[in-house]
């Protein structure tokens, strides 16, 4: 509910701050006096559209806020806990905007994107505008009027889900058979390229193995040169070999060792390059006897090698990523074959998806039609007591399943028959401006009370009714009071006299400045208010005498 609605330099508002209570709110004054002010701000705080034209002249920021008791809004409460933005039993809705245009949103002290203060803004409060009659003669309109009434939330995000799942499978089925002929040619490509690879059949790490022993082979003859070169050095040569060299330097080092011990370690590194020497002249021997010169497998290797170096190339990869290459390509060849059976996997798929989805718009229409039922006879009901005595109220609903909606398979039509002997037709061709407004304040009482937002708001609803029908009007918006927070701007005295309290906004110019104020009047005042609403500026006794006829609280 909400009890407290603060509002600062916000159009010709200079500072108001408003306590509300349970019940029915009704809302007068003057012509171009404001009274709908206070429902643009409190629009503002829920997240419409913020203007800097909203700002007073004069001021550089406007600020609006509301407090709300969530007692009776478990929803609201569950939204502020999933958010981690409860603060115990109220919420705190604040806007501000400052003169370049920018607007900041508030839920409990917290900022918060406008996305989430129009989330939680639909959980508070319900506004029906004085046009709203008009938007029922769209189809779409009155799907949501019905769907509202009907409050079936699970079966249209089941259709909402279904119809969802359904595009996604079309629009990968699409992609899949666009790129047909491009994967066909991609696909025609690859084999050449693998099938050549494959009779290759090169292996992991067989290029660099090829180069390696290709180059021990090209070079294999001066390779024995420089070993056998290496072995006269170390072993062979008579006039000085490194090997017979050490030996007469370990004689001399036993001398040396046996004239000073400290030259003991000297001994000992001598004796460790004669073992150093021996060993190298040992593997060169050994490297030297397992030299095998084979033109035949040179040949082979040079081919191998030739070939590798060409195949890259032409794959315009390193010769060391053929292997990496040719896996690669094969994997895709494998990807692309199984692509018809992609195709027909998701062509299953979407088949599935669809029967899944008409299940769950069959259901749905289900419930609008049984809905629909319910609420003709009380529209029905309700257009009577608004004057129109024969009127006869239905709802079409027709069920196509051709027609693939996120809201279902259904279009609706609201028809009516205004006179006796007249058949239903659409509403749009037969109701005449005052009868499209009862029928729509009467849809909108009724789908009011089964909707679990507890304030509504009513601005200029009224338009175009008058007498024993606005008197009508302001019981059904006072019953509607009894269980829902009701806030009621009207010009018909009919109607604000079912009010549990009344607000007057009056309009005063004062130093070049206009300023509109918003105030709760007493019984008194509001026999006065209702007294002008009759008989305008002058007031008698007559007026006064009907004033208190019409007051019922």
């Amino acid at each position: 509910m909400l009890c407290q609605l603060s509002i600062n330099n916000f159009a010709i508002v200079r500072f108001l701050e408003l306590d509300f209570k349970a019940g029915m709110t009704s809302i007068t004054g003057e012509t171009g006096a404001g009274k709908s002010i206070a429902i643009d701000a409190l629009g503002l705080c829920l997240g419409n559209r913020a203007d800097a034209n909203t700002i007073r002249p004069g001021a550089t920021k406007a600020e609006v806020s509301a407090r709300f008791l969530l007692d009776d809004t478990p929803a609201a409460r569950r939204w502020l806990e999933d958010n981690d933005l409860e603060l115990g039993d109220e919420c705190i809705l604040r806007r501000t905007i400052s003169s370049d245009g920018r607007s900041r949103a508030y839920i409990n002290g917290n900022p918060v994107p406008l996305a989430q203060i129009k989330s939680l803004g639909q959980l508070l409060i319900g506004i029906h505008g004085q046009h709203a009659h008009h938007a029922m003669l769209k189809s779409e309109h009155q799907l949501i009027l019905l769907d509202s009434y009907a409050n079936h939330k699970m079966l249209l995000d089941s259709v909402a889900a279904s119809y969802h799942r359904c595009k996604t499978t079309e629009k990968q089925l699409h992609q899949l058979e666009m790129s047909q002929q491009e994967r066909l040619a991609r696909k025609q490509l690859l084999q050449y390229q693998v099938e050549e690879l494959n009779e290759f059949a090169i292996n992991e790490g067989e290029f660099e193995s090829i180069e390696a022993e290709h180059k021990k082979l090209a070079n294999s003859t001066a390779l024995i040169e420089l070993c056998r070169n290496q072995l006269h050095i170390l072993q062979d040569n008579d006039d000085g070999s490194v090997e017979s060299l050490l030996n007469t330097s370990i004689s001399q080092g036993q001398d040396l060792e046996s004239y000073d011990p400290e030259l003991a370690s000297v001994l000992a590194m001598l004796n460790d390059a004669l073992i150093q020497v021996q060993e190298s002249s040992s593997e060169i021997e050994r490297y030297l006897d397992g030299l095998e010169l084979d033109p035949e497998y040179f040949a082979h290797l040079e081919q191998r090698l030739s070939k590798t170096m060409q195949l890259a190339r032409k794959h315009q990869v390193m010769p060391n990523e053929l292997y990496t290459h040719h896996q690669s390509l094969l994997e895709e060849l494998e990807d692309l074959g199984s692509d018809s059976d992609k195709l027909d996997d998701i062509r299953e798929q979407l088949n599935a998806n669809r029967e899944a989805y008409l299940q769950h718009a069959r259901k749905l229409s289900q419930s609008r039609s049984r809905y629909a039922k319910e609420l003709d006879k009380q529209v029905t009901q309700s257009i009577h007591e608004l004057n129109m005595p024969k009127g006869k109220f239905t709802i079409a609903v027709n069920f196509n399943e051709a027609v693939i909606t996120p809201t279902g398979c259904d279009s609706i039509e609201f028809l009516v028959s205004t006179n006796p002997g007249q058949p239903l037709q659409p509403i749009a061709k037969v109701a005449s401006g005052g009868e499209l407004s009862r029928i729509g304040l009467g849809i909108q009482v009724i789908t009011a009370k089964k909707v679990s937002t507890p304030t509504l708001i009513f601005d200029e609803v009224d338009v175009g009714i008058s007498g024993p029908t606005a008197a009508v009007v302001g019981r059904m918006l006072r019953s509607l009071g009894e269980s829902t927070q009701v806030f009621c701007v009207t010009h018909l005295p009919q109607v604000a006299g079912n009010g549990h309290q009344h607000m007057f906004v009056n309009k005063s110019s004062k130093a070049g400045q206009t300023e509109t104020s918003m105030v709760a009047l007493d019984k008194t005042q509001r026999i006065e208010e209702l007294a002008r609403l009759l008989g305008g500026d002058t007031i008698t006794n007559n007026t006064l005498a009907n004033a208190k006829e019409l007051l019922l609280s």
